[in-house]
């Protein structure tokens, strides 16, 4: 049957925005509670620091790696029947988590599963949004964004005050029945009319039918058509900018697991320890619109990879705090440094990618972005647990998290000013060449005039274009 369809920046884009902010609350957001069940999952399942970790990072990296398939499923169903089966799916794994009787259970149900599902959600719901809103794409992004913060605001107090009462696997059952909400924020995405054919309606291409390709080459066109290895290959920018992020993201999540352990391994009683993560929360829920608005101006174009950079080496330096004192005023001053930093990190991370890589290519390019991360993601919680296995000392996790995140905010500033450099040059040569070229012109004679004419105006849009 004939759907109506709605209309980009209309009015039913801004219940499109409020979904898609609770979206991102719910699934986002969501692993950064992981930490207040870090302790009871350990005692329950007599597990070690090492591999208590591979939860959160099984998490982590699905909810980030399954971008390549959640874009497959869009183009053959839309954003609507993915965001709710990812809705559908997190639900389920939450659920039948609560029944696990031991640890690779849990990968399974509440890694995998729930971590696909919340990935279906999350960047179906973004996809939604990028075509609703076109004259106010900067300001709906930058609102969408406080989806985040207030998740990260919400979900430790609320998953400690569940903890208390019902335990782990109660607490898990519960979460499971919110996050079908993702389901009723899927329902509201009604298709909308776009200038161009998106993708969430498009049909499989015909070549996969019509040729009957062998199972290799089949896998290697889905391959070439979903991921950017071509973009990696020649595109400097994207490959430095690729590879500094998956080198971030070995340091960047680990505050957010080891944080609230860390904090009562030093004597912070439960309930405060949480407070500390929904500090991070609280802040970008006032930081991210502000610097949304204001790092989305085009004078500020050129600066943006300098000012991630300058994030993350901020991000770097402020985990440094916790090598020192674990005193819980010195931990609150931490959490407000490093909120300022994740607020640059939060709002900046996908804007340079825009910038870097042409828009036409920029899904093909976030999927392979965010299969990189999510491998970092997977790697590093698991490495950290190890260190702290060997150790028994936090100070050394958080001397990991700051080594990763300062080396890759030098690499990555330090290798976009050798290519901005390399590229004014090459300007530089070009404007040479071009007035080179203007400089034989001479004096044309009186019979010449109308050529003459011709010749200036084509040598100044010559020149206007160099």
């Amino acid at each position: 049957m004939p759907q109506a369809l709605e209309h980009a920046d209309g009015s039913w884009a801004w219940v499109v925005l409020l979904a898609s902010l609770v979206t991102q609350a719910l699934t986002l957001a969501f692993p950064t509670c992981i930490g207040v069940f870090f302790t009871d999952l350990q005692r329950d399942f007599q597990a070690s620091n090492s591999e208590t970790s591979w939860f959160p990072s099984i998490l982590m990296a699905m909810l980030h790696a399954g971008g390549p398939l959640c874009g497959i499923l869009v183009g053959r169903f839309g954003c609507r029947v993915t965001m709710m089966l990812g809705g559908l799916l997190a639900s389920l794994g939450m659920v039948a988590s609560s029944f696990s009787r031991s640890l690779s259970q849990l990968y399974l149900t509440a890694g995998i599963i729930t971590g696909l599902g919340m990935c279906f959600s999350f960047q179906s719901s973004i996809t939604m949004l990028g075509f609703y809103f076109v004259r106010r794409r900067v300001l709906a992004n930058a609102l969408a964004s406080m989806g985040v913060s207030l998740g990260v605001t919400l979900w430790p107090p609320f998953a400690n005050y569940l903890l208390e009462d019902l335990g782990w696997r109660g607490t898990f059952l519960v979460i499971g029945g919110v996050l079908l909400h993702c389901c009723v924020c899927g329902a509201i995405m009604r298709p909308v009319a776009t200038n161009t054919a998106p993708e969430t309606t498009a049909t499989p291409a015909p070549p996969f039918k019509t040729t009957a390709p062998g199972c290799l080459a089949t896998c290697g066109l889905i391959i070439r058509h979903h991921l950017a290895f071509d973009i990696l290959w020649h595109n400097t920018g994207y490959c430095v900018y690729t590879l500094g992020v998956t080198w971030m993201s070995l340091g960047f999540l680990l505050p957010h697991v080891f944080l609230v352990p860390y904090a009562r391994w030093h004597g912070v009683d439960e309930d405060r320890a949480a407070l500390l993560v929904s500090i991070f929360g609280f802040c970008n829920i006032f930081l991210r619109p502000t610097a949304g608005l204001v790092v989305g101006r085009k004078r500020f174009a050129s600066y943006r990879k300098y000012l991630f950079s300058l994030a993350v080496l901020l991000n770097g330096l402020t985990n440094l705090v916790c090598t020192v004192s674990a005193d819980f005023r010195v931990l609150v001053g931490y959490c407000l440094v490093y909120s300022l930093s994740m607020c640059g990190i939060g709002i900046l991370i996908f804007q340079v990618l825009m910038d870097i890589v042409p828009m036409d290519r920029f899904p093909s390019a976030l999927g392979l972005f965010t299969i990189l991360s999510g491998i970092a993601s997977l790697i590093s919680p698991p490495l950290a647990g190890f260190l702290l296995d060997t150790s028994n000392n936090f100070s050394y996790v958080f001397f990991m998290s700051s080594f990763f995140l300062i080396s890759a905010a030098l690499f990555m500033g330090g290798s976009f000013y050798t290519l901005q450099k390399k590229e004014w040059r090459g300007r530089e040569a070009k404007a040479k060449g071009a007035i080179s070229e203007a400089t034989p012109v001479k004096d044309p004679t009186l019979e010449d005039k109308d050529d003459h004419k011709k010749h200036l105006c084509s040598e100044v849009m010559y020149v206007t274009s160099v």
